[in-house]
């Protein structure tokens, strides 16, 4: 008779092979009533795991999970991402580690990534990205006890280890820059509102206009991609009382604004200053260059790497400031006309 393995077992049980592996191994993902379902069918077909098996599953995967809820088409277009990979990649190569990525649609979709890579063992690990506001992700990695490293913060990380930068304090740094070059009217073109870090960056923005006294100031919110970049941009500057500077949370986004600035017959930094956050390559080939936030992306992706190594090897988790970002005045920021 061919020997029953856990495919059959998943198959009389009606769950997943990952369900079934949860159960045989005593870990949390599966309620106590199908833990125990499982285990009667294992028993009723003569399911053992072999020798080997345990072996194997002790045994580290070598490879670390990232699952993005982010569309493929703004992972496409974003250089902050294809950074970041760069440098969780050169890490983990170096430890003879490989990268499993996977897009997914949705916190639910990236939750059942997280139960199925761990329940099949094809990851020691994960790096969580776009942290956001009471995040159903952390507790359910808690309950998985599945190793992991956010990357953001700080707050709202549960007991999981981090990797954060300053975002409030980068934002700060900028509208004082655009204060002090005489700028009153400052917006700024957001990213997702749900995140994390553009709660942090919206945040610091209404506490320093608010200090500065930049009554006008105003925040709008997009979606990271060009297109939504380009139509908050020009909503803005169609506006009564148009703003003389912006700041995008993107560099994508703060092209499509100098695009569509330009297309209304307004120059920068004449007319409109532009500050974009995440410097890339692409912010010094526009004219003007763009003036940006920047950091070393890719070394905060290899920080990322090493904690989340660091974890998977038995060390305390710990939360990790790096490198706030910095600022880096070009072509695209000057005093605001006289009108």
């Amino acid at each position: 008779m061919k020997r029953p393995t856990i495919a059959d077992v998943a198959r009389r049980a009606g769950v997943s092979k990952g369900a079934v592996s949860y159960a045989l191994n005593g870990q949390p993902g599966v309620s106590e009533a199908t833990r125990q379902r499982i285990l009667a069918i294992a028993t009723e077909i003569g399911f053992s795991r072999s020798s080997a098996a345990r072996a194997l599953s002790a045994a580290t995967a070598g490879a670390i999970g990232l699952a993005l809820c982010r569309p493929a088409r703004t992972l496409g277009v974003e250089p902050f991402f294809m950074a970041l990979i760069s440098g969780v990649e050169a890490e983990l190569s170096a430890r003879s580690y490989a990268l499993t990525l996977q897009v997914v649609a949705d916190p639910d979709a990236e939750i059942a990534v997280y139960r199925r890579w761990w329940g099949e063992r094809r990851v020691d690990g994960v790096l969580v990205c776009d942290l956001r506001t009471d995040d159903r992700r952390i507790p359910a990695l808690e309950q998985l006890q599945l190793p992991a490293v956010v990357i953001g913060g700080p707050g709202g990380t549960g007991e999981l280890a981090s990797v954060w930068s300053d975002d409030a304090a980068a934002l700060t740094e900028t509208v004082e820059y655009l204060a002090a070059l005489g700028h009153r009217r400052i917006a700024r073109v957001a990213g997702l509102p749900d995140l994390r870090h553009t709660e942090i960056r919206t945040d610091a923005f209404a506490a320093v206009c608010q200090r500065l006294g930049l009554v006008d100031a105003v925040t709008v919110w997009s979606d990271y991609t060009g297109e939504e970049g380009g139509r908050a941009t020009r909503r803005l500057l169609s506006s009564a009382g148009r703003p003389t500077a912006v700041i995008y949370d993107n560099d994508v986004m703060a092209i499509a604004g100098l695009s569509v600035a330009q297309e209304m017959g307004l120059t920068v930094p004449g007319d409109l200053s532009i500050v974009a956050w995440d410097d890339s390559p692409l912010c010094r080939l526009v004219h003007p260059p763009l003036t940006a936030l920047g950091r070393d992306i890719p070394a905060y992706g290899a920080h990322a790497a090493r904690q989340l190594l660091a974890v998977v090897a038995g060390q305390p988790a710990g939360r990790v400031q790096d490198e706030t970002p910095h600022l880096t005045p070009r072509g695209s920021t000057a005093p605001p006309r006289v009108r």
